[in-house]
């Protein structure tokens, strides 16, 4: 006699762990603990040292487009907790260097360079520079705001964070070097992506398989910064 699909608990329980108990728990918290129990790339960053699963976004977006080089100097805004910087850390080597910053305290984070910044903060870009001895060739933006839940509003308060990662970049780059940036689908992203067609020679929208189906991010990947012009420079 055979058994039918789901009369074996055992059978069960492999193809998803389960919340045991939603007591006390709202429905809302309950379904993110589901999803977490049940999400691959949750369990694949325990077990490599990760402190987040979003790490393995940016191995897959460095997979498809090559963003990190050894003995490069990388920037990380809006690091914490640092699943990023870790990536670019071991990517780097030890010739490289990662400055990590988040206006909220974090760290430390293995070969990485910590900092709590406000980067909207007038001399925030001056210091970010001494930091990593130089202009970056890389810089990468993950941050995102709290969301609300209202589509419109949470599209709005993400550009607005890739509008200041990207002031941030242009003060910071080095020619020929890269931004990556997040934002969601269907946001008004029309002015920023023309100013960085103009200014780097390829721009590129990637959705990495880490992140996750429901949700609307996606990356502007911009690479070949062509430099800007800036007050004082010769156009004669």
């Amino acid at each position: 006699m055979t058994k039918s699909k789901g009369s074996s608990g055992r059978g069960a329980r492999e193809l998803s762990e389960r919340v045991r108990t939603a007591r006390g728990r709202s429905a809302s918290s309950t379904r993110w603990l589901q999803r977490q129990l049940n999400d691959p790339y949750v369990a694949a960053a325990k077990r490599e040292g990760y402190l987040s699963r979003a790490a393995f976004k940016l191995v897959e977006l460095d997979e498809r487009f090559g963003l990190l080089k050894r003995n490069m100097r990388v920037l990380d805004l809006g690091a914490a907790p640092g699943g990023w910087s870790q990536v670019a850390a071991q990517r780097l080597g030890q010739g490289g260097k990662v400055v990590a910053v988040d206006i909220l305290p974090f760290g430390p984070v293995p070969d990485v360079d910590c900092h709590q910044l406000d980067v909207e903060t007038p001399d925030s870009e001056d210091r970010i520079k001494e930091w990593l001895g130089g202009e970056a060739d890389l810089v990468l933006s993950d941050m995102a705001p709290s969301t609300t839940g209202h589509k419109s509003t949470d599209q709005i308060r993400v550009l607005a964070l890739a509008e200041i990662a990207y002031e941030v970049a242009r003060a910071t780059l080095a020619p020929g070097g890269g931004f990556v940036v997040k934002l969601f689908q269907g946001g008004a992203v029309g002015e920023l992506l023309a100013e960085l067609k103009r200014d780097f020679e390829q721009v590129r929208h990637a959705k990495p398989p880490a992140s996750r189906k429901d949700s609307s991010e996606l990356y502007l990947v911009a690479q070949g910064f062509r430099g800007t012009l800036r007050i004082g420079d010769d156009t004669c």
